[in-house]
This record gives C-alpha cells, sequence and structure tokens, in this order.
C-alpha cells in the first residue's frame, strides 16, 4: 500500500514538473518573437533580411588605356663597314664609350692613298702650267691677227690646243677629287651620336667592305614598338593626331616614364588581329635599353563624367549586366546596366546615377523588392555605412555568388 502511495506522489511531482516547464519554454519564445522585429532581424511580413555590403555610385572621368607588352627598339643604328680593303692603322674608341656624330672611330693605313693624291695635284699642276702658256700663246695670235702679221687660221689652232688643255685641267681637278675621296675612306667617323657595342678590330687588322667594324646605337632619345588590339584603330589614331602621351611601366622603377606616340603601321597583322605602333621616349639616364621588353600604357580617350561602380556590383545574367540598387528604406531592387569600361576592380556603368547605393556583397541572398540589412563591420574602405532603420550585424556574411 506504502509503495503506490509513492509511485502516485513521485507522478505527480514529474507531472507537475513537466508543466512548469512547458510553460516557461513558451514564454521565452514569445519573448523573443516580440523582440525580433525590433532586432531588425525578420520584417513584419516574415522574411529575413538579407545581410549585404552597400557601395555608393560615383561620377568621375575615366580614362580607356590599353596596356599591352612592348619592346624596346633603338630610332638609329649603324653597322659600320670599310668601303676598301685595307689595313687598320689606329683604333680610337672603346667598346661601350659613348661617341658624338663626327668623332673619329678607325683610321686605315693611308699611304698609298696619300700618294695617289701627290701624283694627281702634280699632274693637275702641270696641265694647268700649260694651260697658261697657250692662253699666252692664243693671246698674242688675236694681237698678231689685227696686225695682219698672221693668219686667222694659225689662231684658229692655237684656240684648239688651248680648249683641249683646258679639259686636261678639268679631268685632273676630277682625279685629285678622286684620290682625296679615296683618301676619306681611311678615316672612319661616327656617322649618328650613341653607344659602341663590341669592338673586335685591333691595329693590324685587314678589313675589307664585308667586315662590321663596330655597331653604333642611338639610345637618347629611343623608341618602344608596341601592339594594339585592331578594336582600339580608331582610337589609337585619333590620339596619335592629338599627340598622345604612352607610359612605360620599367621593371625596379617605381614612376613610369613617359614618351610621345610618333607612328601607327599602315596595315593590320590578319594573323593576330593587332597594328603595330611606336613611341619616342626621351632617355637621357638609359633607363630603356634597346631589345628590352617593358609594358606599355597608352590612354586612347577618356569617358567625361561616367557612373563608376566597384565591378564586384556586377552580376551577368542571360539579359545581361545587371545589378542591385538600395534605396533609402532598405529595399533591394535589380537594374539592368550597361558596361561602359572596366579598369582595375571598377567598371563605368549606363543606366545608373552617381549618388545610389548598390550590393557588393551578398547579392546572392538578396531578391527583387527584399529587404537588406548592412554589415558595417564587413563593408571595406570607401562603402556605405548601416541603412536607416536596420541593426548591424556582427554575422560573417556568406561567400559571394552571381545570382
Amino acid at each position: 500500500m506504502k509503495k503506490k502511495l509513492v509511485l502516485a506522489l513521485a507522478g505527480v511531482l514529474i507531472v507537475a514538473v513537466a508543466g512548469w516547464w512547458w510553460s516557461g519554454s513558451g514564454d521565452r519564445a514569445a519573448s523573443q518573437a516580440a523582440k525580433a522585429p525590433a532586432a531588425g532581424r525578420a520584417p513584419a511580413d516574415g522574411a529575413p533580411a538579407a545581410l549585404v555590403t552597400l557601395a555608393t555610385a560615383e561620377r568621375q572621368d575615366v580614362p580607356v588605356t590599353v596596356q599591352v607588352n612592348g619592346s624596346v627598339v633603338s630610332l638609329n643604328s649603324v653597322d659600320l663597314r670599310p668601303q676598301v680593303t685595307n689595313t687598320v692603322k689606329a683604333v680610337h674608341v672603346k667598346e661601350g664609350q659613348f661617341v658624338k656624330a663626327g668623332q673619329l672611330l678607325f683610321t686605315l693605313d693611308d699611304r698609298a692613298d696619300q700618294a695617289n693624291l701627290a701624283r694627281a695635284s702634280a699632274q693637275q699642276k702641270r696641265d694647268e702650267a700649260t694651260m697658261a702658256d697657250l692662253e699666252r700663246q692664243y693671246k698674242r695670235s688675236q694681237e698678231l691677227v689685227a696686225q695682219n702679221f698672221i693668219s686667222k687660221s694659225a689662231m684658229d689652232a692655237t684656240l684648239s690646243q688651248l680648249e683641249a688643255q683646258r679639259a686636261a685641267v678639268a679631268a685632273d681637278r676630277a682625279a685629285v677629287q678622286s684620290a682625296q675621296v679615296a683618301l676619306g675612306y681611311a678615316t672612319l667617323r661616327a656617322p649618328i651620336a650613341g653607344r659602341i657595342g663590341a669592338v673586335n678590330i685591333y691595329p693590324g687588322t685587314l678589313v675589307q667592305p664585308t667586315l662590321s667594324l663596330v655597331t653604333i646605337t642611338q639610345l637618347d632619345p629611343i623608341a618602344v614598338s608596341f601592339p594594339v588590339p585592331e578594336s582600339n584603330l580608331q582610337d589609337l589614331l585619333a590620339a596619335a593626331r592629338g599627340g598622345a602621351r604612352i607610359e612605360a611601366l620599367v621593371p625596379g622603377r617605381k614612376e613610369p616614364l613617359t614618351g610621345v606616340l610618333n607612328f601607327v603601321d599602315n596595315t593590320v597583322d590578319p594573323q593576330i588581329g593587332t597594328v603595330r605602333a611606336k613611341a619616342v621616349f626621351a632617355n637621357a639616364d638609359q633607363a630603356l635599353w634597346p631589345g628590352q621588353f617593358v609594358a606599355t600604357r597608352v590612354t586612347v580617350r577618356t569617358l567625361a563624367g561616367v557612373t563608376v561602380v566597384p565591378a564586384a556590383a556586377l552580376m551577368m545574367l542571360p539579359e545581361g549586366a545587371t545589378l542591385y540598387v538600395v534605396d533609402q528604406a532598405g529595399t533591394a531592387t535589380r537594374r539592368k546596366v550597361q558596361v561602359l569600361h572596366t579598369f582595375g576592380t571598377k567598371v563605368a556603368v549606363s543606366g545608373l546615377e552617381a549618388g545610389e547605393r548598390v550590393v557588393i556583397e551578398g547579392s546572392q541572398n538578396v531578391r527583387p523588392g527584399g529587404k537588406v540589412r548592412v554589415d558595417a563591420k564587413a563593408a571595406p574602405p570607401g562603402t556605405t555605412g548601416v541603412t536607416p532603420g536596420s541593426a548591424a550585424s556582427s554575422d560573417t556574411p556568406a561567400p559571394r555568388e552571381r545570382a
């Protein structure tokens, strides 16, 4: 009997405890449900507000640039060769030396040329003396003909001899000039200013026209040749007419070098669809070297006063590029835009006004017409803060996905 009484009391106690616990849980659930709208975690319609990061669209001028790899080329490069077969008498430069235009580089053995010039000069003087004697004879013949001491035919014979001698003197003068030219081949001077390459010629070396003595390369100014896609050809031609500035990004230098676009090729390479262009750079410090590869950047045009947003805001859908625009009430609206130009991490678009806020993180959870709440802690520099009327959350946003 006592055992049954104890079991009955235990059953009543268990039922009382269960009722008390159930009543408390219901009160806590009701309390949390009452607090949820105030915290901004669920709006009145029951749909949760998506956690997002916003950025504000800006208006600015955007330069349209084309960046490609180019190669440094010299504007002038001369392969110096002798014009005659001769022996090197003296070398006046060292390899790697900078020379000026007209500077003496090599001297060849000129003894034979000196002798030829002396012989031609002596022949010219002898014929000039003979010509002077014939001129005096012709002058006396004219006086004697006037006095009827000699016949006119004798005077004409003297004139013929004089004319022949004048021709001989003219030939002698040409021979002297030829000998001087040949003598000039014995000295080789720099035709341009530049840097000397390797010198493998020494005094006593027998050289001939087929042998290269040295190469002279101009370094200042210097040019950079680079290909430009044919889609940018018209913009490139317009930029060339306006004297576009070209930037060369040289490894090891913080600031790019600036040059002037001065040449666009007259044909497009059909194999790769590019056109060759060339820009000239001042190179007093030899930052650019012939054959070096550098990254070049040319501004072909400028988009004035366009709307710019982070590229992360764009969603590529079948109907085109779209993004979510959030109003002051925190409502997201999907809008179709047109991409004008992409540069770095930003993009210039049309169909959006400056000052409008767009979703750059968390768009995978946003629905058109739905509410959003801003994660202030996850907002990167330059993005908006907490949306008015909503609470900030420290929840970690989901990884970004394209809608």
